[in-house]
């Protein structure tokens, strides 16, 4: 499509994102909660919905919701009650599934994203409410029928839904990002969307721009990964664009994303909410948090990205490209904080991490969890550094893989390799003297003018001394030593 056309709309999306909550037990059972079990194995007769059952409201649920309504700024309802939300689905083992509709636990607040020219946007709230999970329909494993896993069903979710203040499908990839990241620091939903502990249903229209109203509104559905709902959303823009300029009306309908072909195919025409059949839960009494209960769950709450994002550029003098890898993974910033406590080199705590350590995690293909060496360790390694007693490239290059194999202090590791930097001036003129002796022909260069070869001689006396020469005192007697 041609760039010209594509700016003549604007594009409106909204995303609704369910987040499995990472509790022991269902949300209204004490059936367990654990992916992976062998099928239909985390069921009971109130799982499956069977007369004179009655569900029991999971505190964790309500906890959880409560810590990501604070996260995210939301209000907190002090009165919810739960409503039934009615639909026929093979892996819906009651008929209809246990909701919030009219009183969400949470309304309003916001998301923080930062836009592709690294400015900060707000990504308002509807609402965050609490359900239950279906159970999953599996089609590929007989070649005849639909095999049925209500292991899922039950499984306590958050349902966070976006106003409709995303604007292009990398606003939206980022927004995904964002909420990941959040779920993840507050330890409630892992958001591993391959496994289906995170879904993302995208509403999606455009308009012309400067246009009041709304377009048509198509949801996508059937997405396993953030990536995947970016291209979903850049083909429905397309597609709808194209149908427009052709005459064409578009329908309000729910779409399926194949990511083999990269295009949506319609599954239904939109059910309007009434269609659901809502009424009040009478299982289900209503529930009441208290302000106490509040402000007990804030005391608990971690530093979230955003705040140590902040802290890091604005306190530490982190540059922003820094700060958001780091605070990407909520491991990486945990380890972070674990060096920054011992060193307040905050730069080269971060070099270090984004550097070897990152390499030595992606090498091995593993998390931060399991990265071996104590940041206790690493602040020392880096305060010998700041101490002029071995070299940068001599700590990544020796002591950091000694580490690995050795309980030694960095210190005791480069002193039994004999790295320890000298900055004694007789030495060094040592180590210059066979450096002038064996580059005669560069140093008359550098006595006629060519004073760049200092980078050089600074090279080869690093070499000849085997690292051990302090680049600092070196500097000066090397070219003391080369103008005389």
């Amino acid at each position: 499509m041609e760039q010209t056309l594509r700016d003549r709309y604007e594009v409106v999306i909204g995303l609704e994102v369910h987040a499995q909550l990472l509790t022991n037990t269902k949300a209204y059972s004490s059936d367990v909660n654990a992916y992976g079990a062998a099928p239909n194995t985390n069921v009971s007769a109130i799982t499956l919905g069977h007369p004179g059952t009655l569900p029991v409201m999971n505190r964790k649920t309500i906890d959880f919701a409560i810590k990501l309504g604070l996260a995210c700024g939301c209000h907190i309802a002090p009165l919810q009650h739960f409503a039934r939300k009615n639909y026929f689905y093979p892996d819906l083992p009651k008929g209809y599934q246990i909701t919030q509709d009219t009183t969400p636990i949470c309304t309003g607040g916001q998301i923080l994203i930062r836009t592709e020219d690294g400015t900060q946007k707000s990504i308002g709230l509807t609402r965050i409410h609490m359900e239950e999970d279906a159970g999953k329909s599996i089609h590929d494993v007989d070649v005849y029928d639909t095999l049925v896993d209500l292991n899922r069903a039950g499984t306590p979710l958050l349902e966070i839904v976006s106003e409709p203040d995303l604007r292009s499908s990398s606003e939206a990839y980022n927004y995904l990002t964002e909420v990941r990241k959040l779920l993840r620091y507050l330890d409630i939903c892992d958001g591993n969307m391959e496994e289906g502990s995170m879904r993302c249903d995208a509403n999606v229209s455009v308009r012309l721009v400067g246009a009041k109203d709304f377009g048509t509104k198509v949801e996508v559905k059937n997405m396993n990964s953030i990536r995947n709902v970016q291209r979903a959303i850049e083909f429905e823009i397309t597609r709808q664009i194209e149908a427009l300029e052709n005459g064409e009306s578009l329908t309000q309908e729910t779409r399926a994303f194949d990511a083999l072909k990269g295009s949506t195919i319609s599954m239904r025409t939109k059910e309007a909410a009434n269609d659901y059949r809502y009424f009040p839960e009478p299982d289900l009494p209503p529930i009441t948090v208290s302000a106490v209960q509040i402000e007990e769950i804030a005391k608990e709450m971690p530093a979230l990205p955003n705040a140590l994002f902040d802290r890091y550029t604005k306190t530490y003098g982190l540059s922003a490209y820094d700060a958001y890898n780091i605070t990407d993974q909520k491991g990486l910033a945990l380890y972070y904080e674990e060096l920054i406590s011992t060193t307040s080199n905050y730069k080269a705590a971060a070099n270090w991490l984004m550097g070897e350590i990152k390499s030595y995690l992606n090498d091995q293909g593993v998390e931060i969890s399991a990265f071996p060496i104590a940041a206790q360790r690493i602040a020392a390694l880096i305060e010998l550094i700041d101490q002029g007693k071995i070299s940068n490239s001599i700590a990544a290059q020796r002591v950091f893989p000694a580490l690995f194999e050795s309980q030694e202090t960095p210190l005791q590791i480069a002193e039994r390799l004999n790295l320890i930097q000298s900055s004694d001036s007789s030495v060094i003129e040592a180590f210059i003297a066979t450096v002038i002796e064996q580059n005669p022909d560069e140093v008359s260069r550098y006595r006629n003018g060519e004073k760049q070869l200092i980078g050089f001689f600074m090279g080869q006396l690093m070499k000849v001394s085997g690292g051990k020469a302090d680049p600092k005192a070196a500097n000066g007697l090397l070219r003391q030593k080369l103008e005389s």
